[in-house]
């Protein structure tokens, strides 16, 4: 199976702000773009599946708008980006070195921000993925974030565990790109 992954377009926030599970929009005229430019590579009646956060929910429906024959985004938090607990929405170079000496000391465990640990994100991604495996044997298309991206990759590299940072992938696409994997 195909599994393609749409990040949504560049979000509506100064640059530099951690930003995961706070629920921002999207820049509407780069989102229409973006989902212009990636509409022709899906094939007919594949299925997409999107994030419940409203920037995911926006390229979800500029997709469609091109593509109606896609139909509907099924939506599934599972999707959604991690959750930077008190870090959201603060600047990245404001949050004090110890919080990412911390995350980076037990980066499978550690809750960054006090929410959730990368561990987490990966068995909420592993469990979404199981759900496609059974059920589907052609193209699938998720619109998502880059954690959520980062995850997949490493979980079709290396499984559900990660030990440390050194594991976790570098790249994910830049806002209203994408990327594709075989799951």
């Amino acid at each position: 199976m195909k599994l393609w992954l749409l990040r949504h377009a560049p979000v509506l926030l100064p640059s530099g702000l951690c930003y995961g599970a706070i629920d921002v929009p999207a820049d509407a005229s780069l989102t229409r773009e973006a989902a212009q430019a990636f509409a022709p590579l899906p094939p007919p009646g594949t299925p997409v599946w999107v994030s419940g956060l409203m920037r995911a929910q926006q390229m979800a429906g500029a997709l469609q708008a091109v593509r109606p024959e896609l139909g509907a985004a099924r939506m599934d938090t599972r999707l959604n980006e991690m959750d930077f607990g008190r870090w959201e929405l603060q600047r990245w170079d404001s949050i004090p070195r110890s919080a990412f000496d911390e995350w980076t000391a037990d980066f499978a465990h550690h809750r960054f921000g006090g929410a959730e640990s990368t561990q987490m994100l990966l068995y909420r991604v592993a469990a979404a993925l199981a759900e496609l495996r059974p059920a589907t044997s052609s193209d699938v298309v998720w619109v998502t974030h880059a954690g959520v991206i980062r995850a997949v990759q490493h979980i079709v590299a290396n499984g559900v565990h990660i030990k440390d940072m050194a594991e976790w992938p570098k790249q994910a696409p830049e806002p209203g790109a994408w990327t594709s994997l075989s799951v």
